[in-house]
């Protein structure tokens, strides 16, 4: 079965036949899940994917926010520390590569599968993974917020998540003093 298959896509072909339709961007990371039931292996792989998707959203993943990932991963996911490990790393770089053809598909399937409380936990960890450097860039908001609207949730639901971080809020921070002031 094909992980589009299991996320429940299909392609019809010029017949009317339904073909399969793979994604490599979670089959690779349900594939290293392959143990889960195939539902709780869809939730992890969107949910590990989506996390990278405000990662990267600066072009630049900090290790803080590799390792904030990895914890979030083991947690939320219920996997040992190596297989979130692995899931991690296989969402970065399934985002690297295909983020910009992949992200709104894997949100829109998290936005299918997840219940409402699940989608506020998702975005109360899309902030933690930001602030893991201890800034939380504009780009990353941004992202964050963009990622909030596909999963359908209300603008007063991002604001409370938010509000919550505001201490690490890049543009509400003391700038740093010059390198040659005293």
């Amino acid at each position: 079965m094909s992980i589009l298959e299991l996320f429940g896509f299909r392609r019809v072909d010029e017949s009317g036949a339904s073909v399969s339709a793979e994604t490599a961007t979670v089959r690779k990371i349900v594939e290293e899940l392959d143990h889960l039931e195939p539902e709780r292996a869809r939730f992890v792989a969107a949910f590990a994917y989506i996390l990278s998707r405000v990662a990267c959203a600066d072009l630049q993943i900090a290790d803080e926010e590799t390792r904030a990932m990895e914890r979030i991963v083991t947690e939320h996911g219920l996997l040992p520390e190596e297989q979130a490990v692995i899931v991690v790393q296989m969402a970065k770089t399934q985002n690297l590569l295909f983020g910009g053809t992949e992200n709104y598909l894997v949100t829109r399937e998290m936005n299918r599968i997840a219940t409402h409380e699940q989608k506020l936990a998702l975005l109360d960890c899309l902030f933690a993974v930001s602030a893991a450097d201890n800034a939380i860039t504009s780009i990353e908001s941004n992202v964050i917020r963009q990622i909030a609207t596909e999963l359908r949730l209300e603008h007063r639901d991002f604001i409370a998540v938010k509000s919550r971080f505001r201490e690490s809020l890049a543009v509400l921070q003391e700038p740093d003093p010059p390198a040659d002031a005293p």
